[in-house]
């Protein structure tokens, strides 16, 4: 599969497939593809795989793409503007991302549910108590909430991040949150009273524009 990323802020992915090649997208993700692709709804892993993918912001059925005949085309576009993000899934590297981040991917990357281990992060650390998990093997599509930054954390190293510009980090990171110190700071600082803390060893990928963030403002915008 040979794929190229063009436009901002509105990207789109554009793949291309051999004879035979598959892809795996969420339902309504397809935006463009050639006529020789075939297009099966598959609930890709039986019931509780489904109900797990419902339960972490995507469709419970998946659609199968795969070109047949030749060579097929099929494209992807950002549903926000931001960035979409090719990551490279292999057994022994993992990735979870923020709820409804997953775009496309190979059919041999498996999404499925991942459960905050503590219950603080879930509640309060403002990315969920449910988020995804991209694990398997081949080029997964994610979707970014504006720009994408990197970091690459040592073990033990730790960042701080305000709600929702978490986007997606290595499974070996770890999440839990941490209390805004000072009444002063909780009442009138503007950033609420928890944070987000994550512990490296691992990348850890933050976004500048979260949908909530954005939802937040435009709603103020209203009153």
């Amino acid at each position: 599969m040979n794929y190229k990323i063009e436009g901002t802020p509105l990207p789109v992915v554009i793949c291309e497939l051999s004879n035979g090649e598959q892809m795996i997208t969420e339902r309504g993700s397809m935006s463009w593809m050639t006529p020789n692709m075939r297009m099966e709804t598959t609930s890709n892993g039986g019931v509780g795989k489904a109900l797990g993918r419902m339960f972490s912001g995507e469709a419970l059925f998946q659609n199968r793409y795969t070109a047949e005949g030749g060579t097929g085309m099929i494209a992807f576009a950002s549903s926000f503007p931001g960035s979409i993000v090719p990551l490279r899934i292999t057994p022994d590297r993992p990735v979870i991302a923020q709820k409804s981040a997953f775009l496309a991917s190979e059919q041999g990357v498996e999404l499925s549910i991942h459960f905050q281990r503590k219950i603080g992060a879930g509640f309060f650390g403002g990315e969920g108590f449910i988020m995804q998990k991209l694990s398997g093997n081949g080029i997964a599509f994610v979707e970014i909430d504006g720009h994408a930054v990197e970091y690459d954390l040592a073990p033990g190293q730790q960042m701080i991040v305000d709600t929702g510009y978490l986007a997606y980090m290595d499974a070996s990171c770890t999440m839990d949150v941490v209390t805004v110190k000072g009444a002063k700071n909780v009442f009138f600082g503007g950033e609420g009273l928890f944070n987000t803390r994550v512990t490296g060893p691992g990348k850890v990928v933050l976004q500048t524009m979260p949908i909530s963030r954005i939802a937040g403002v435009l709603g103020v915008g209203k009153n």
